[in-house]
């Protein structure tokens, strides 16, 4: 039985509906202002946190609150308040790295991952924090020789967490990487007065600069204009190595990202982690991976520091590389089951036939689907434009207000 769990990003509820439709085993997500995507994930409340739990547990997965900002000693009530909610609602674990939220957590019940934050490189820092923790998620910064290590370590020692097992350890294997060492960042706090450890990174380094030289005003552009912005780590490579050296949770990051990338990612790595236990991993199947991955936001990929990289590998443009990119068109105005037809009011642009569509909404996730089929009043055109009502078969049920999207090759 395959024990590898995959924790996928929440930070929206379309986002949280495509992990779980995906195969995500958990998911993560924020509330409030003690989260380290506060400015950006910011699709639910502390209200809300019985409502995820309910339907995350509904796919037989888990539901992981983060609460991994700094925090201060006048927010302390506001920790205790949002863990005993936390608690209530049934959340499975809170990620975290502040000894107030651990405390409280702990105190309250509720497990404890220890996050990227803690910055855990070595074998007595597990031991340390075991006492808290089942889980920690390791620096980013470790190579595969040295997680192994670790691993052997705790296996040796027999470190046990606070249910009695042995602790297990997590990494991010795919996603944004910061330039600082695990995300410690304080350039957007110097820079643009927004501090990151406080949730709410600027993402400065993903700007260009030019280096000055006081003495002589003498300026000089790097010629990799994005010399602090570093690409998105990848591992669907060497998955099974990441496994193999002791890796039992595997984070993907992009909470700040939008559901179909949620969709595309978690799916690729679920089909991995199955092809790994399963034996049928293998090159042309990372391959397809590797394509399907290409296609949603990225800023180029590297392999992390997994392998013995030294140097984080730097984008040479902004934004996203994606090879795809959706336009909206329209929404959902109906969905008739029986029929499996969509009903979509185009309000701008136009759908024309054999167009690869995106379909996106709260409760229906991501829903690709090909346009070869287009009616407009009850007739089959060739193509719909802005102010018409079309059909088109759709086998999996979208809702009422889903947003259409135009799904194409960029530049296309």
């Amino acid at each position: 039985m395959n024990t590898v769990e995959i924790m996928a990003p929440a930070g929206s509820w379309e986002s949280l509906i495509a992990a779980l439709k995906a195969g995500a085993n958990s998911v993560y997500f924020g509330v409030g202002k003690l989260d380290m995507r506060a400015l950006t994930s910011t699709a639910f409340t502390i209200e809300n946190l019985q409502e995820v739990a309910e339907l995350v547990h509904q796919y037989r997965a888990k539901a992981y609150l983060t609460l991994n900002a700094v925090i201060f000693n006048a927010e302390i009530p506001e920790v205790h308040k949002t863990v005993a909610a936390a608690q209530k609602a049934g959340i499975d674990g809170i990620i975290a790295s502040d000894l107030a939220v651990i405390t409280a957590a702990r105190n309250s019940g509720i497990p404890i991952h220890l996050s990227t934050q803690a910055n855990i490189t070595n074998v007595e820092a597990v031991q340390f924090y075991s006492s808290f923790t089942d889980v920690m998620v390791l620096a980013r910064e470790l190579t595969l020789d040295q997680i192994r290590e670790i691993r052997r370590q705790i296996d040796e020692r027999n470190i046990r967490g606070p249910s009695g097992k042995p602790v297990r350890l997590e990494a991010f294997v795919h996603g944004a990487v910061c330039m600082a060492y695990s995300g410690k960042c304080y350039l957007s706090l110097h820079l643009m007065g927004s501090s990151a450890n406080r949730g709410a990174c600027l993402q400065s380094c993903r700007r260009t600069y030019i280096l000055k030289d006081r003495e002589t005003d003498q300026e000089i552009e790097v010629d990799n204009g994005y010399l602090m912005s570093a690409a998105d780590l990848k591992t669907i490579g060497f998955v099974d190595q990441i496994i193999e050296a002791g890796i039992e949770v595997l984070k993907i990051e992009g909470r700040a990202r939008s559901a179909e990338y949620v969709d595309t990612v978690v799916r690729c790595y679920r089909e991995a982690v199955d092809a790994v236990s399963d034996g049928t991993y293998s090159r042309e199947r990372i391959a397809d991976w590797d394509r399907c991955l290409a296609a949603v936001f990225n800023r180029g990929f590297w392999d992390g520091h997994y392998l013995g990289q030294k140097m984080a590998v730097w984008a040479d443009s902004y934004g996203s590389k994606s090879e795809w990119t959706k336009e909206f068109v329209g929404t959902c105005v109906n969905y008739y089951p029986r029929a499996q037809v969509a009903e979509i009011e185009l309000r701008t642009g136009h759908i024309a036939q054999g167009n690869r569509i995106l379909i996106s909404g709260p409760t229906t996730g991501v829903v690709y689907l090909e346009a070869n089929e287009i009616r407009v009043n009850d007739i089959m055109v060739p193509e719909a434009r802005k102010g018409d009502i079309c059909t088109l078969s759709c086998q999996e049920r979208v809702r009422e207000g889903d947003k259409v999207y135009l799904w194409k090759r960029r530049n296309s």
